[in-house]
């Protein structure tokens, strides 16, 4: 585990210590259900795929521990509806205040300012965050395989599906890669054409912060088929994407990219042009 990454996790026990402090988890839930049925993560996703077009998660990031400010003049709200005009399929939308100068307002704001699904992007350890994201309106949530154990990660995921949400699960490695292939999660709902499950692959090292496309090609082998695979981190030109559709691949997690221009609508269509 990377230094950061320890860093940010004995920051995040400190704001589960906090939270607990504000609300129980049946509060939460409570206020989660008030914000009514989810809008559909990976079926937004699914039906841009289906419809021969990248499914593309646009992400709303201010700032990053590695770049710093990537966006001074940051609209969450007018940001959301570039992306939607720009064909992104769903919204993940940074809350971590501390590294990424997050909050969860800004998803609060983006999803409330066009139709798009959202996934709540945190470092996310405990069930009782996992209750928040639904309480702020997320309809999917990250899940980093490199924070949390095995056991972990099955339960985190098993309770994001029981209160609706769908779950991205992300690995950098074939070790993490192995761990979720090996875990017992949340399995296709008998009543539902959708699995509610999206496997995430980060081009990005954690120790290093390189990036190499190289990491989504290298796995793509070791993957079942029918499994639904999402590439982040380093997809900045249209042929990123073209090589990664060759692949197999079409679905993507783009942000630092898009946030540097003046209309993220225009550079997003460029993108997946």
């Amino acid at each position: 585990m990377s230094d950061i990454l320890d860093k940010i996790l004995a920051v995040k026990a400190e704001e589960i210590t906090r939270l607990a402090k504000r609300y129980s988890r049946s509060t939460l839930e409570a206020l989660g259900r008030e914000q009514g049925a989810t809008r559909g993560f990976i079926r937004a996703l699914s039906a841009k795929v289906a419809s021969g077009e990248a499914g593309v998660i646009a992400e709303i990031k201010k700032a990053s521990p590695s770049k710093g400010l990537i966006r001074a003049d940051f609209d969450p709200g007018w940001i959301a509806r570039e992306y939607a005009s720009g064909g992104a399929a769903c919204l993940s939308v940074l809350t971590d205040e501390q590294f990424f100068q997050g909050h969860n307002a800004f998803l609060v704001q983006a999803r409330a300012s066009c139709a798009l699904p959202a996934i709540r992007k945190d470092f996310l350890i405990d069930e009782l965050q996992i209750a928040e994201a639904r309480a702020i309106g997320a309809d999917c949530v990250l899940l980093i395989v490199a924070a949390l154990q095995p056991a972990q990660l099955e339960a985190l995921a098993s309770y994001a599906v029981s209160l609706g949400m769908d779950v991205l699960v992300e690995v950098h490695d074939r070790a993490e890669l192995d761990v979720v292939l090996k875990a017992q999660l949340p399995p296709r709902a008998l009543n539902s054409a959708q699995n509610p499950m999206l496997l995430g692959i980060n081009n990005r090292n954690l120790r290093s912060f390189a990036v190499s496309l190289d990491t989504t090609i290298q796995l793509l082998a070791e993957i079942p088929q029918g499994t639904d695979v999402v590439t982040e981190s380093g997809i900045v030109t249209a042929a990123d994407v073209a090589t990664m559709r060759a692949a197999g691949v079409h679905r993507f997690l783009v942000g630092e990219s898009l946030m540097r221009q003046d209309s993220p609508a225009t550079a997003l269509r460029a993108l997946i042009a």
